[in-house]
């Protein structure tokens, strides 16, 4: 699931919810969070705030584009 927000935070930001479907309901089967940070991160992306590699369940971690503008990835299940 994507969600694009403009005007309720203090910038543009772009949504990932991974492990959800359109309807906000839990996905069988998605990579986990922390797997997606940790690809982005041996990729040698700099991530704004990260998810706890130790843990499991909710989770996120942002990122910021070129246009600095934040790229959530939240996790809810």
């Amino acid at each position: 699931m994507i969600g694009l927000f403009q005007g309720m935070f203090e910038r543009n930001i772009l949504t990932f919810n991974p492990g959800w479907d359109s309807n906000a309901q839990k996905l069988n089967i998605f990579t986990d969070v922390r797997d997606l940070q940790k690809q982005l991160k041996a990729q040698g992306v700099e991530l704004m705030s990260q998810a706890d590699e130790n843990s499991t369940g909710p989770a996120s971690f942002v990122v910021i584009d070129p246009d600095g503008n934040p790229i959530l990835v939240d996790q809810h299940v």
